[in-house]
């Protein structure tokens, strides 16, 4: 199974949705999971999964307010500038 690290600025819609389905009231402590990166930089993310992919989600509070505004009015997503979805660091 493929694994990806996403940063918010990068976050897709499809991402997103997952998010808010996995955790609709938010998530705690309980979901975060923490690693350390190529650089041996401790990260800590929320897991989504497809059938073929697992995606680390770096949690931020921009990552935060994103989810609530998302949840709210999904045109929040299409209206900010801030997401690339063309550029998602891969993890082997």
């Amino acid at each position: 199974m493929k694994r990806v690290i996403v940063e918010y600025a990068k976050l897709t819609k499809d991402i997103l949705d997952m998010l808010i389905d996995k955790y609709p009231d938010g998530y705690d402590y309980t979901d975060v999971i923490s690693f350390k990166n190529a650089k041996g930089d401790t990260i800590k993310a929320v897991e989504v999964k497809t059938e073929d992919t697992v995606y680390l989600v770096k949690i931020s509070d921009r990552l935060e307010n994103a989810m609530e505004e998302y949840a709210e009015d999904e045109e929040f997503f299409d209206d900010n500038d801030d997401f690339d979805a063309n550029d998602l660091e891969e993890e082997d």
